[in-house]
């Protein structure tokens, strides 16, 4: 009996440990619980983001004042010219021909001005002696008169015609880089109603700009002399640099979207970025130095049940582990750059370990491998 107790007691004993073991391994610390992040110092950018699209600063629309068929081209995609350059001709032919009648034509009014000039002076003596009438005379000068008109409009014509003879040859109106060609020999081009475009020329591809279209929300942070940073596709990784030259007033509203055009000025030294490249722009709204990051999952994390509620402007409740307990404490926060936010003030300090979330499954430590087994 008395080996019976003995063994009854070792076996409660062995029990007791077992689920006091067993207890103390499910007992998770609450470090284990959560993801967390510690609160450290650093530097931070808080940018506004935007496409745009990379354009010359001075893109010029080479046009015709009139129509006529392409006889020659000087110039082709990419080529370099000067202001004056001739670019193309039309087939003169036509107005060589305007010319010559119009020439012709002030000809004719000279010589019937000649005639009409004598017809006046002798009125005037006949007049003078008595011979005719004060009407011959008005009339012999009405006649000088519009004779003289008429070589006017006869030289006006013969102007005009050469002006649309010269009009035939089509010469760049600045110096530049001809970036897009649209006209080939023997098409004609019509300029009738509105002036067709033949050339566009980029006036200096070492300077450019991009222009972007930014949300309303964000324009009131921008301001002419920020810097900007882009990129573009075709060099991956290659950051660069631009400023904000202008901030146009003129809004632009897509299915109630307003949005403002934002101009950033761009050097191209080496003329590596293209026109009509797409820019993903970032302008550098707000810097802070040397401040204390907080987290953003911080400020999003609450508890199973709890409401995110701000106390004041721009203050938040987040979560801290400190002395293995989860402890809620109030902060006053600055810019973000979206994945860290700047902590002005508030109840934390830096090497707190701010919980971001809850842990997965395999994170909450070690499952307990104990087993008991009935013999």
């Amino acid at each position: 009996m008395r080996n019976k107790i003995i063994l009854l007691i070792t076996l409660m004993l062995i029990l007791g440990g077992g689920f006091y073991a067993w207890k103390k391994t499910r007992t998770i610390p609450v470090s284990q619980q959560y993801k967390t992040s510690a609160i450290e110092r650093g530097d931070l950018t808080q940018t506004v983001s935007a496409n745009g699209t990379l354009n010359p600063v001075i893109l010029v629309n080479v046009g015709t004042q009139v129509s006529g068929t392409v006889k020659k081209l000087y110039v082709d995609f990419n080529d370099r010219v000067k202001a004056g350059q001739v670019l193309a001709e039309l087939d003169p032919s036509l107005f060589n021909a305007q010319v010559a009648q119009s020439r012709a034509n002030l000809a004719n009014a000279k010589a019937s001005l000649v005639l009409d000039t004598a017809n006046e002076a002798r009125s005037r003596a006949l007049f003078k002696e008595g011979y005719i009438a004060r009407q011959d005379l008005d009339t012999a000068i009405q006649a000088k008169k519009s004779a003289q008109a008429q070589v006017n409009l006869a030289r006006a014509q013969l102007k005009r015609d050469i002006t649309n003879l010269n009009y035939s040859i089509i010469r760049s109106p600045v110096s530049g880089v001809v970036i897009d060609r649209q006209i080939d020999v023997g098409q004609t081009v019509a300029a009738s109603f509105q002036t067709p475009t033949l050339f566009r020329i980029a006036q200096d591809l070492r300077n450019m700009q991009i222009d972007s279209s930014y949300a309303e929300a964000d324009i009131g942070n921008i301001r002419v002399g920020q810097e900007a940073r882009f990129t573009v596709d075709a060099f991956p990784g290659h950051i660069f640099g631009g400023k904000v030259s202008q901030v146009r007033l003129n809004a632009t509203v897509q299915q109630n979207v307003v949005t403002y055009d934002v101009v950033v000025s761009v050097d191209n030294p080496e003329q590596v970025l293209k026109p009509g490249m797409t820019a993903y722009v970032n302008i550098v709204v707000a810097e802070r130095k040397n401040v204390l990051l907080l987290p953003n999952a911080a400020l999003r994390f609450k508890l199973e049940g709890e409401k995110k509620v701000r106390k004041r402007q721009g203050e938040v409740t987040v979560y801290v582990i400190r002395e293995g307990r989860l402890v809620p404490v109030s902060v006053k926060t600055g810019i973000t750059d979206n994945k860290m936010t700047e902590v002005i003030g508030g109840e934390i300090k830096s090497g707190d370990l701010a919980v971001t979330g809850p842990a997965k499954p395999a994170e909450g430590g070690a499952q307990s491998s104990f087993r008991m087994r009935m013999l």
